[in-house]
């Protein structure tokens, strides 16, 4: 565990490793596929200018992969998220999803005391915040969703205070819950888990999940889900211009 104060410490070193596999190329260290729907892209070697190696769980073996070309694939829905109401920063409600058709949203679940696979996918965002901030319009139709599924602990100042930390250059918002059982049909709706584990005698409790960012589109579509052995920032976005080619 480790106190908030150092959740930007982590994402920085997080963020370092994600840009480094990004560039690493064919002889990049291995990486987990732990989601089924990205053997698309490790079929697709020819798709792009660099690469990373992904290693098979079942069998051990590595097998090269290459982001794809955008359009070269494609993505089809694979879940469908309702409409669901959190806290934003300013205390208030809004909605999870503020996107319209025609638009796609990166949403993340994280809690600010945990220092495993939080920092990864926060950091994720933060590589595709600057990313998008190169490409206008793009970024224009794509937003960034972090939240909390720790409501006891984190509020929305402590959810604006990360959002301080991130310095967003787009569309990134932070949103918390009232409470757990405001929080629990939208993780039930995603399929996020959450299981509180005692933390002992002088130390939180912790929240063991497993590491997911969900990309969905402006009609509730969950298109992709990438988990830790994909959190690869080419990989987003050759999904993000393959769902939206010719953005105005």
């Amino acid at each position: 565990m480790m106190r908030r104060g150092c959740f930007a410490v982590v994402i920085a070193a997080a963020s370092g490793l994600i840009v480094a596999t990004a560039r690493a190329g064919p002889d990049a260290g291995p990486m987990t596929p732990s989601h089924a729907d990205h053997e698309a892209h490790v079929r697709a070697p020819e798709a792009s200018e660099t690469g990373a190696s992904a290693t098979s769980p079942s069998s051990g073996s590595t097998t090269r992969f290459e982001a794809p070309a955008p359009g070269s694939y494609e993505l089809p829905a694979i879940d469908r998220i309702g409409r669901h109401e959190l806290l934003g920063i300013s205390g208030l409600t809004e909605p999870l999803l503020a996107i319209a058709p025609g638009e796609l949203a990166l949403v993340s679940f994280v809690y600010l005391s945990c220092d495993e696979a939080c920092p990864l996918s926060t950091a994720l965002l933060h590589q595709l915040d600057r990313a998008l901030a190169q490409d206008a319009k793009l970024a224009r139709r794509v937003e960034l969703v972090t939240v909390s599924f720790d409501p006891r602990r984190d509020g929305p100042q402590a959810m604006a205070e990360l959002r301080e930390r991130m310095a967003p250059k787009g569309r990134w918002r932070f949103l918390t819950a009232k409470d757990e059982a405001a929080l629990r049909p939208v993780l039930e709706d995603f399929g996020q888990d959450a299981i509180s584990i005692p933390g002992g005698k002088n130390a939180p409790d912790a929240l063991r999940h497993v590491l997911k960012v969900f990309l969905v589109d402006g009609n509730g579509a969950v298109r992709q889900i990438y988990s830790t052995g994909f959190l690869d920032l080419r990989l987003v976005l050759a999904d993000l211009r393959t769902l939206l080619p010719t953005a105005p």
